[in-house]
């Protein structure tokens, strides 16, 4: 796997957000069964940078936690089968890695969420990446159903990784 990470803030977290945001993508790719090597990029910015690639490419002119940006169409969730006949749309031609999308995490919703719920800061982070990668994976939560699905693989990946709710950053 391979993951791009940029941060266009001075936010500097207690965690090395590389390292952690890799153990979480990895973790949802192997329970996903993912069975190509992949490429992700994720961007760290603001409340106000999210919001403008939020007005940009969602047409919603509000803040928001993470934005998704999967590159490729799932037929159902995690179906990796049919990605070979669009390799063209799909893989890098270089490496031969499956380009699964794009990742934009708000480092001020990270805090403030981290905050409102009484847990650390790499929770919410590691939660925020394991959200968007079951999005690159095709979930989503429009129907309670779905939403359901998605919160229970996210809290697993999570619970495997050894990062709970009960972590504080103290």
């Amino acid at each position: 796997m391979t993951s791009y990470v940029e941060n266009e803030t001075d936010t500097v977290f207690p965690f090395t957000v590389k390292k952690l945001a890799d153990k979480v993508m990895k973790a949802v790719l192997d329970k996903e069964g993912c069975p190509y090597e992949s490429q992700i990029n994720l961007l760290l910015t603001d409340n106000v940078g999210i919001r403008a690639y939020n007005a940009q490419f969602r047409g919603m002119d509000r803040e928001t936690d993470v934005l998704s940006f999967p590159n490729a169409d799932f037929i159902q969730p995690s179906d990796f089968a049919n990605l070979e006949n669009k390799a063209a749309d799909y893989f890098d031609p270089e490496s031969g890695e499956l380009i699964l999308g794009d990742i934009i995490i708000s480092v001020d919703k990270v805090k403030e969420q981290a905050q409102s719920f009484g847990h650390s800061v790499k929770r919410e982070f590691a939660f925020l990446v394991a959200h968007s990668m079951l999005h690159l994976c095709g979930y989503d939560h429009e129907e309670p159903e779905d939403a359901a699905i998605m919160e229970a693989k996210q809290e697993e990946v999570l619970h495997s990784l050894g990062i709970t709710r009960e972590e504080t950053d103290k």
